[in-house]
């Protein structure tokens, strides 16, 4: 459904009502009531002043110019222009009142103005202190908010390049370090050492790959190619792409997918990429001779629950809140730290959600949900 006043010829990747002033009808209550009535007043006031001043001309025109109270030399009446004096006193009260209304939102406009040019220079400490009629304070709390916003992001960026940066490090020295000592003699070259080369090439392929994920998910940018999708597809794929990783490690893989799920409105790459970071996770943290369980049911709107259960040490409990953010990894992990960032935001792309726990029988368990072929996406 389109928003209430949204003209049916609008984009609808476009946010309505506009950035730009918004229309009439949109604009808060208060601000129209107290608009309309600012505009009666001003109008009044500009009747009563014409209405004044022609007095004030006809009551000269009729005594021959100013004079005393009480008949001129003529005979004529000499009143004092009442009507100008009302005139000069009524201008005098409305200076007054703009000098102190221009007083009152001249200093929260300035530091608003100040603030604003601030944060356009990157200056992001600015603060405003809210003064000022209540429209003012409002703008003023919006830009201290814009402000700590864009703090903490410019402080996550920061940390993001650092962290890039020491990721992109280990495998490029390793490389460097190889083929040195090859080109130095120290060791020959022969397959053992080239195969350890090309180990590390890949390391850095994964973490190129996963970096260029995540800045297509952060600038929205992420591409699903959606369709119809069997759950038991998507399972049997990534079990399958896992189960030599497993033998390897003496863990035992399972799968076990309820009987008449749905079709799921999913990328089964993008889907098969999440399985194939769980699968990988759980694997590596579950001792030999443990086990590895892959499961897929129905949930109650329509759509599937993915959950990857091993039988691992499981997470720290202090670490469970911090487990889908970047570069967060154990402490005797190999990996980037990049994977459960990358499912999550897979996942939501999907309009689904993830979630992890630890399992009371040992192990931990990390689940998804994807909505069906008929929910919202």
């Amino acid at each position: 459904m389109r928003p209430r006043g949204r003209p049916p010829w609008w984009p609808d990747g476009e946010p309505w009502p506009p950035r730009g002033r918004p229309p009439w009808h949109l604009a808060p209550r208060r601000f129209r009531r107290r608009f309309v009535v600012a505009a009666v007043a001003i109008v009044g006031l500009l009747v009563g002043l014409g209405f004044a001043v022609r007095t004030a001309v006809d009551n000269w025109h009729r005594s021959g110019g100013p004079g005393p109270p009480g008949p001129g030399p003529d005979g004529g009446g000499g009143r004092w222009p009442w009507p100008l004096v009302i005139v000069a006193f009524v201008l005098v009260v409305g200076a007054v009142a703009t000098r102190r209304a221009y007083r009152r939102l001249g200093g929260p406009v300035a530091d608003l103005l100040g603030a604003a040019e601030r944060l356009g220079r990157g200056d992001y400490d600015v603060r405003v202190e809210p003064t000022g009629p209540p429209e003012l304070r409002s703008l003023a709390e919006t830009i201290n908010d814009v402000a700590a916003r864009l703090a903490a992001a410019e402080a996550q960026r920061r940390r993001f390049l650092a962290d890039v940066t020491h990721e992109l490090r280990t495998p490029l020295a390793v490389l460097q370090s190889g083929i040195e000592a090859q080109v130095d003699g120290i060791h020959p070259r022969d397959d053992p050492h080239l195969v350890s080369l090309l180990e590390e090439t890949q390391v850095l392929g994964r973490l190129v790959d996963d970096l260029h994920t995540l800045a297509l998910a952060d600038a929205g940018r992420l591409t699903l190619h959606r369709e119809p999708t069997h759950p038991a597809a998507v399972v049997a794929d990534a079990v399958e792409g896992h189960a030599a990783l497993a033998a390897r490690q003496g863990v035992a893989l399972t799968a076990k997918v309820a009987d008449g799920l749905p079709e799921v409105d999913i990328d089964p790459t993008r889907i098969g990429q999440v399985l194939a970071n769980l699968l990988a996770n759980a694997v590596r943290h579950t001792p030999a001779g443990g086990g590895v369980r892959v499961t897929a049911d129905r949930v109650a709107d329509g759509g599937v629950r993915f959950v990857v259960t091993d039988s691992g040490p499981g997470f720290p409990p202090d670490a469970l809140a911090t487990v889908f953010d970047r570069f967060t990894r154990a402490a005797d992990s190999r990996g980037s730290g990049l994977g459960l960032s990358i499912a999550r935001d897979l996942v939501e792309a999907h309009g689904g959600t993830i979630s992890a726990a630890n399992v009371d029988a040992g192990g931990a368990a990390i689940g998804f949900t994807v909505p069906g072929t008929g929910g919202d996406t």
